[in-house]
């Protein structure tokens, strides 16, 4: 948002952009035309970037506005008409963030009253105070994903009388008030904070004994690649090191973005893009991160200034299949010294198993307390590597013989979900027992999936209740050994489930899954 001295001012600086904004675009064309590879690809990108930007003066209207531009060599005209005519208005544009509407010139308008969360920077010049610069700055300060900070680019030397208007409404610079409380901070605040995040972070590297110099010098090596691959395996050591390093580098890549495009990021980007390769390696461990969007971000931070690197990132080939893991294997793969590695994979992948199976029968509950006893067991160092490598192996066979519990009962994965349900540990139970309890959890299903199981069932209270009467009337069959009060949680509990797991007959988790 660009905030003009007047109404003239306004469309003058729109016409300014507009010229120097296509003068830009033919450079970039003819820089394309002479490039090639990847330099060309983000060139294209730029470009076409560029082309679908629109910009837009947004002006109150006056008597014989006309006039008075046309005095001073200007036109309204075509702003007048997009202000009343275009559909959607220009303000519905503006506060759509995939709108390519992405540049507003005011002077008036839009100053108080207007919301617009993805809205990062504004350009001032035009002199305020007091609860109308407030209102103003407040259409940076919003909260948005993806936004970093709201950047308050000063023409006039307002900043005074932004400190002043803190003083009255807010946190500011006045006396008895901690400078670095006030919520309006110059970049160079921004890069001491970042300088100091990085210093902190390579005081982790050195603990984890990681050469942050070397990776930068190993960035073009293939031969070097064993480096990255040992600071990976350090970083894993254990959860918790895993976890500062994941937040200590996402605030100081969040602080370079604060402070792009200033040229102060320079002497950082070399920086920046080793930590980014490094958080990469850390994610391509885990089989539900998509990496394209982090190679997007790396590619990103690449300036022509220092070069692009000749590093390559490769996807992850290092899946791990539960059903036939090889113990033997997972000690070879110890021995040659990336232990860490190897078990955060395993680590991610077990616990993906895990939660599609819980998802689909929550008594499988007990699998995922066992499973993070041994995580914390592991991260407080009461267990060494190879110990609990093993006793993942183990873990993972009793996952597949869950996993395959349903073919062995003859049940399907929902009737074993609702036999689970109706089972009691605390129960002397015969396999005679058992087996009308299958039957049971059989009926049960096909009565509601059939009968009571209508569209929007769980929103209408007479369905509800039809659903909770069927459950009763079928559970009443359970054998003696149910006392009443057993067979009243057995209800509960079992129409709980009905009512998360399914929206309707045709609609539900296990059709997902499948």
């Amino acid at each position: 948002m660009v905030v003009s001295i007047d109404r003239y001012t306004a469309v003058k600086m729109y016409n300014k952009v507009k010229f120097y904004w296509e003068q830009y675009l033919t450079e970039l064309e003819n820089q394309c035309h002479q490039s090639i590879g990847q330099q060309r690809e983000k060139l294209l990108t730029k470009i076409e970037y560029m082309r679908e930007i629109d910009m837009a003066v947004i002006l109150s209207s006056s008597h014989n506005e006309e006039a008075k531009f046309k005095e001073k060599k200007l036109t309204i005209i075509p702003h007048r008409k997009r202000l009343t005519q275009e559909k959607p208005t220009l303000e519905e544009k503006f506060k759509d963030p995939k709108h390519p509407l992405r540049i507003v010139f005011v002077c008036a308008m839009w100053m108080t009253g207007f919301d617009v969360p993805s809205c990062s920077t504004i350009y001032l010049d035009k002199p305020m105070k007091n609860h109308t610069l407030m209102q103003t700055i407040a259409r940076a300060n919003r909260v948005f994903p993806g936004k970093v900070n709201g950047l308050i680019v000063d023409y006039i030397g307002i900043f005074r009388n932004l400190q002043g208007a803190l003083k009255i409404y807010g946190k500011g610079s006045g006396s008895g008030v901690n400078q670095d409380d006030c919520p309006i901070q110059a970049k160079t605040k921004l890069v001491e904070a970042l300088r100091e995040k990085i210093e902190t972070l390579q005081n982790y590297f050195c603990r984890q004994k990681i050469d942050l110099s070397q990776l930068e010098n190993s960035l073009s090596s293939f031969e070097k690649i064993k480096i990255w691959d040992n600071a990976v395996n350090a970083i894993l050591i254990n959860a918790n090191s895993k976890q500062e390093f994941l937040q200590l580098s996402y605030t100081i890549i969040q602080l370079f973005k604060a402070i792009l495009p200033d040229t102060q990021a320079q002497e950082f980007l070399s920086c920046i893009y080793t930590i980014k390769v490094l958080r990469q390696k850390v994610f391509e461990l885990d089989p539900k991160v998509d990496i394209k969007e982090i190679k997007a971000e790396i590619e990103d931070i690449l300036d022509d200034s220092i070069g692009t690197y000749n590093y390559v990132i490769s996807e992850s080939n290092h899946l791990i299949d539960i059903r036939s893991l090889d113990l033997e294997m997972v000690r070879q793969e110890l021995a040659k010294g990336y232990g860490n590695t190897l078990l955060e994979r395993l680590q991610n992948v077990i616990g993906d198993k895990l939660n599609a199976m819980i998802q689909i029968n929550r008594s499988r509950m007990n699998y995922y307390d066992k499973f993070q006893k041994m995580i914390n067991e592991y991260n407080s160092d009461s267990r060494n590597a190879e110990i609990f490598a093993e006793q993942l192996s183990e873990f993972i066979q009793e996952l597949n013989q869950e996993d395959q519990r349903a073919i062995t009962e003859n049940l399907s994965e929902e009737e074993l979900a609702v036999f689970d349900l109706l089972i009691d540990p605390g129960l002397k139970l015969s396999e005679r027992d058992k087996k009308k309890i299958k039957k049971i959890a059989e009926d049960l299903l096909n009565t509601l999936k059939r009968e009571k199981l209508t569209l929007d069932w769980r929103k209408r209270l007479q369905a509800r209740a039809a659903v909770k009467v069927t459950i009763a009337d079928i559970l009443d069959q359970l054998p003696e050994s149910y006392t009443e009060e057993l067979y009243t949680q057995k209800c509960e509990k079992v129409y709980q489930h009905i009512y998360e797991s399914y929206t309707d007959a045709q609609h539900n988790i296990y059709r997902r899954s499948a």
